[in-house]
């Protein structure tokens, strides 16, 4: 029996209500990080946003306070990039994903070759010691590691170090309406709690089809940047039900998983400069065309974020500040919009304004059409 084919419109629905981009959620700030395994986060800010798209009633002081009481963190974890995730989720994707960083040091082109050879044992207990008497910035860290170890490079040690413990980045960045350079302890003595000493990367597949599918296994590959990915399908095979995508590719999905109907309205989101909805899938043709995001990703002004309209990729935003009062969002649009299209997008931006600039007391939001 052949199976059930789910077109690009299929696949952007069933991912969307995964997502909370259908319809906003009432679930609480920590559930919904975990639910969607964690949020991208090397801006710092970003996950605000993006929760803010998600959740009904979001206030921003939720999530720093999470982060204040050590309930969530920000960590390297998939494509060895930061995230903000549950302190779960913490303790059992980074030890996962030490693969991903230890490809990722080997290859530097700066810092991999004076680190051969280099006995970083010794190192690392150091720096172990270091960071657990307290946090330190990178600068810092290089510092101490400079004066223990003067026969190495001390930027490359710092490096290693951040690739093969366990990092986190400790507030007040990524407080709201906070600032702090990037300074660092290790999970375990941020938490006081080990790396799980056994994750289940099958666990993780799981719950990553449950946020991002239906998928392939290179889409897997993809979010994660693991490989051995059709070996862990393979395994979960019995508890997983298969469709096919318009070329015939196979697509992964949980059996009870939400696969709303095509035709499901999607209202306007605004999402971050990195959101991972956006970022997990090998082929995005579920939210963008090759030919959208040729015509979106050109232009002259930096990317501030992606509105998703439909459900797709249909606009980039920024936002210009002049004086101390006024702010005006930007949404820079190949295609016209429809007038309810426009209605909505000018309502959501306004709001998304609010939540951004609470400074300010003067809002404007201007479609802005881009000839590509």
């Amino acid at each position: 029996m052949s199976a059930d084919v789910l077109s690009p419109r299929a696949l952007n629905r069933a991912t969307l209500a995964r997502q909370l981009l259908l319809e906003r959620s009432d679930g609480s700030v920590l559930a919904t990080v975990e639910q969607l395994v964690g949020m991208q986060a090397q801006i710092p800010h970003d996950p605000y946003l993006g929760l803010w798209s998600r959740l009904d009633g979001f206030a921003p002081e939720e999530l720093s306070r999470l982060l204040l009481d050590r309930a969530v963190v920000r960590i390297v974890v998939m494509r060895a990039t930061i995230h903000l995730v549950s302190v779960d989720d913490c303790l059992t994707l980074r030890p996962l994903m030490q693969p991903v960083l230890d490809a990722e040091l080997r290859r530097h082109p700066q810092y991999g070759p004076p680190l051969r050879g280099v006995d970083m044992e010794p190192v690392l207990a150091s720096a172990r010691t270091l960071l657990a008497q307290a946090p330190r910035t990178g600068t810092q860290l290089r510092a101490a590691l400079a004066e223990r170890f003067p026969q190495h490079d001390a930027a490359a040690l710092a490096y290693a170090c951040r690739n093969l413990l366990a990092f986190v980045q400790v507030p007040p960045r990524g407080v709201w309406g906070k600032t702090l350079q990037v300074t660092s302890t290790t999970a375990e003595a941020w938490l006081g709690r080990p790396l799980d000493p056994a994750p289940s990367i099958d666990d993780v597949v799981l719950r990553y089809l449950g946020a991002f599918g239906p998928a392939t296994v290179a889409d897997i590959a993809s979010w994660s940047r693991l490989t051995g990915m059709r070996a862990v399908v393979d395994r979960l095979r019995p508890r997983l039900r298969t469709f096919a995508d318009e070329r015939g590719r196979e697509l992964l999905d949980l059996p009870d998983a939400p696969r709303p109907d095509a035709d499901v309205p999607a209202p306007p989101r605004f999402l971050p400069e990195y959101d991972n909805v956006l970022l997990s899938h090998a082929d995005r043709a579920r939210f963008f065309s090759p030919e959208q995001r040729g015509r979106l990703g050109s232009g002259g002004h930096a990317i501030r974020g992606t509105l998703l309209v439909d459900g797709v990729g249909r606009a980039t935003w920024r936002i210009e500040r002049s004086g101390r009062d006024a702010a005006t969002l930007l949404v820079d649009h190949v295609d016209a919009f429809a007038a309810d299209e426009a209605e909505a997008i000018v309502g959501e931006g306004a709001r998304m304004l609010r939540l951004l600039e609470p400074r300010r007391s003067s809002f404007d939001v201007r479609l802005a059409p881009v000839d590509r």
